[in-house]
């Protein structure tokens, strides 16, 4: 066995990574980016995943590296012993008690996430600032907004991250940017470590993976990392005292500040609302007894803005943006033409007086719970993977507000349980899961027979999709070709607006 190399002179993409011996586990999106990063670097590279789709795998061997499936019963691959790792990198699915994760900690082998080769090697182009955004739900939308603040404000300004462009792309795209926009999942936070962002914002936190990280406290544990070193702002959801006391325990560089957004009038150091004009009165030099006016809730109704998760989201990206040196004008200017992603609370067909919306990237209870609250009279269609989450509080919650509710998904019994303990009086009927293909099309049709003249049938599930789909997306699209086959031509020309 040779002696490891000291992974501590590493932190440049200058420095000597030649020969370094790295196992990559996973061949993803983001596994692969790893993969790929490591051979251009001049390491020695062997990909050790469960799986992967051809095409993947090909490119693996072309850029030099090694692949080797994971086999059923095998522990560890003979392969992987053999080629004894100096270093681990781990996709961000892997649970930290996976085999081949708990042997490398065992022979005290360090483990990476793509995060922390990304930090290390940033400065292969232009050593860009990392604006950084976690939360239970609105991350995407938040990078996003950020982004476009950034854009418009005439800064090169990249989002990345688990919003789906891997960071280490973004690192290495030889156009260069002023700074990332990074969404963090809880599972990349996990392994992040030695990361100094410029500003960070946690908006919010519920019950969620709680299969991954084994309880609600390491799940907040995770999250809490990314205020960890921050440079210039911490902005955290006023509303949410979890956010609050993650600042408050944080460990940051001095000088960074305690930034609250909410709903509500603001503090000296936030960003809220008055009199429905979004404000800034963090980033002025007389906070003390003004505030400046970044837009209002009605501009934000022309644009299907208004949502009250939606305004928050857009006081946080504000919050990223401002500390980062965007004026209000531009952040105000952005607004204009942000419009949110497919599958976030999509109209996707109004006809005989029902409203039809498509909210498949509600894979949680707290995401599915603003879906809820911004609708009175609904037809829910719910389910899918609970991931160990409870859902009676939202069933609980909500019960005034529903018509029917059309459960699907593998997690069904936990879902009609909830209905039977606290909406006993709604009706709920199954989707049984022996054709997949076909589950939206019941879905929709049992909504359509629920539904009544001035509801909304609501798909906003509370839970993951892969029990039944590819991804969030396809469940949506699904949903909404069942809706358009059903609806045909009554629909009246409004469908894939926003709410």
């Amino acid at each position: 066995m040779t002696t490891p190399r000291d992974l501590n002179t590493l932190t440049s993409w200058h420095a000597d990574w030649s020969g370094l011996r790295v196992a990559v586990l996973g061949l993803g999106v983001t596994g692969f980016s790893v993969a790929d990063t490591l051979a251009e670097l001049g390491a020695q590279v062997m990909v050790v995943a469960a799986g992967a789709d051809d095409l993947r795998i090909r490119m693996t061997e072309v850029i030099g590296a090694i692949y080797v499936q994971e086999r059923s019963g095998e522990d560890n691959p003979h392969e992987l012993v053999e080629f004894d790792p100096e270093l681990v990198v781990v996709s961000p699915g892997y649970h930290p008690d996976h085999a081949i994760v708990m042997w490398a900690a065992e022979r005290n082998i360090p483990i990476w996430g793509d995060i922390e080769l990304a930090w290390r090697v940033r400065d292969k182009v232009t050593t860009a600032q990392w604006l950084m955004v976690t939360g239970t739900n609105g991350k995407t939308t938040t990078v996003q907004l950020t982004a476009a603040m950034l854009a418009e404000a005439g800064f090169r300004v990249a989002p990345c991250g688990n919003i789906g462009v891997p960071v280490l792309d973004a690192v290495r795209d030889p156009q260069g940017f002023d700074v990332l926009v990074v969404e963090l999942s809880s599972y990349q936070l996990h392994w992040m470590q030695g990361v100094h962002p410029y500003s960070a914002a946690v908006l919010n936190i519920a019950d969620d993976h709680l299969d991954w990280h084994g309880s609600f406290d390491a799940y907040v544990a995770a999250k809490a990392k990314i205020f960890e070193n921050t440079q210039v702002a911490c902005v955290y959801n006023k509303a949410d005292k979890v956010t609050e006391r993650m600042v408050e325990n944080a460990d940051v560089m001095e000088g960074a500040r305690a930034i609250g957004f909410d709903l509500g009038a603001p503090g000296k150091s936030d960003f809220g609302v008055v009199d429905g004009i979004l404000c800034d009165r963090a980033f002025l030099e007389d906070r003390h007894s003004t505030a400046l006016e970044i837009t209002t809730v009605r501009e934000l109704e022309e644009h299907g803005l208004a949502a009250p998760h939606l305004v928050a989201n857009i006081l946080a990206a504000s919050a990223l943006a401002r500390s980062f040196g965007a004026s209000t004008e531009a952040i105000s200017s952005a607004l204009q033409s942000f419009r949110v992603d497919a599958h976030r609370n999509e109209v996707v067909a109004r006809v005989g007086n029902i409203t039809w919306i498509d909210d498949s990237k509600a894979t949680n209870p707290h995401a599915a719970d603003a879906s809820l609250t911004a609708n009175q009279s609904i037809v829910w269609i719910v389910g899918g993977l609970l991931k160990g989450v409870n859902i009676d509080e939202l069933v609980a919650k909500h019960a005034h507000r529903l018509r029917a509710a059309i459960i699907i998904g593998v997690d069904r019994e936990p879902v009609l349980s909830a209905f039977e303990r606290h909406a006993p009086g709604v009706t709920a009927r199954e989707v049984g899961t022996d054709d997949t293909s076909d589950v939206m099309v019941h879905a929709v049709n049992l909504a359509a027979e629920a539904a009544h003249s001035g509801d909304v049938v609501l798909l906003a599930p509370a839970a993951a999709s892969m029990d039944q789909f590819t991804d969030y997306a396809e469940r949506g699209r699904l949903f909404a070709q069942a809706v358009q086959d059903l609806v045909g031509g009554e629909a009246d020309g409004e469908s894939a607006s926003h709410t």
